[in-house]
């Protein structure tokens, strides 16, 4: 069972640093574990000076081998091992990844005390991991890149007044929850008897970098929050889209267009010292939006 999933904001920039963002990454805690969706140059600076710790990442989604999406890796590994990691490291990312990931941690002299396991993601399907998985689907951009879900499974709620009445023993509701049914006095307690109703699960997208894309609407279909590049607005569009971007309204439109709940918008250019502009343009097509900033951290709520 899930109770908190928070973000955490580590690099909200796009293509290279700059004194004001760093390059993108995204965090999510689901309770006590922590994953990374993307791992820019400086996200383990970042990492230090939130309140999640980078021992508690257990895995790490990569979009795509531009560099502002993945350059963060060695250095963030390395850490990991002084601080006496032991626990395995899963790494996922678009077709490529054992190649590329295999060669740039294989750079330098040091030692791991942990396993790190690779996994090439291809075509539109998901992992699953107990109480969430994480859904994904090929973005478009210029090259192979993934855009991921992270889904908190739907969650049976229980009426107190049922399981008092059937006297059913407060150890047992977890594998009743889990498992449908259980003996309870020599009668099957089945998760209807106890059952007040389904929780639906959270669910919280991001993009990495694509263009517009009808493909991933499902994908994206009823975020929670979707964290979605805009790399530029209208004024240089041309551009924008042409390097396999989006613009404050494209991510808007697929907002609207996936029945999104929440908008943030991240990996804003570097050209940009004024992003009002960009999120203005959301604002015209869909009005909960918000700027990510720098270290920025979110909590996830049920009803969000």
């Amino acid at each position: 069972m899930i109770s908190s999933i928070r973000l955490f904001f580590f690099g909200t920039g796009g293509s290279w640093p700059t004194p004001q963002r760093n390059t993108m990454s995204v965090g999510v805690r689901i309770n006590d574990e922590a994953i990374l969706f993307d791992c820019g140059e400086s996200a383990q600076t970042a990492l230090m000076k939130s309140s999640l710790s980078l021992m508690k990442i257990r895995k790490i989604f990569i979009t795509h081998f531009h560099g502002d999406h993945f350059l963060g890796l060695p250095g963030l590994i390395q850490t990991m091992s002084f601080y006496g990691r032991t626990d395995p490291l899963e790494i996922y990312g678009p077709i490529g990844a054992s190649s590329v990931l295999g060669n740039l941690l294989s750079i330098g002299y040091y030692s791991l005390n942990f396993e790190i396991r690779i996994e090439e993601l291809k075509g539109n399907s998901s992992v699953d991991f107990g109480d969430y998985s994480v859904a994904y689907a090929e973005a478009s951009h210029t090259v192979p890149a993934l855009s991921y879900s992270l889904i908190e499974k739907d969650y049976a709620k229980l009426d107190e007044s049922k399981i008092e009445r059937l006297k059913v023993p407060r150890r047992l509701l977890e594998k009743i929850r889990k498992e449908g049914s259980a003996q309870v006095n020599g009668n099957a307690i089945n998760l209807e008897d106890i059952s007040a109703g389904v929780r639906k699960g959270r669910k919280v997208s991001y993009s990495g970098d694509t263009r517009r894309a009808k493909n991933l609407l499902d994908l994206f279909k009823d975020s929670s929050v979707l964290i979605h590049e805009s790399t530029g607005e209208k004024s240089n569009e041309e551009k924008v889209t042409s390097y396999g971007h989006s613009t404050g309204k494209d991510a808007a439109i697929q907002a609207k267009d996936s029945n999104s709940r929440k908008l943030i918008l991240v990996h804003f250019s570097p050209r940009y010292n004024d992003i009002k502009p960009i999120v203005d343009e959301a604002k015209s097509v869909f009005q909960n939006v918000i700027a990510a900033e720098e270290l920025m951290e979110l909590e996830v709520n049920i009803n969000d």
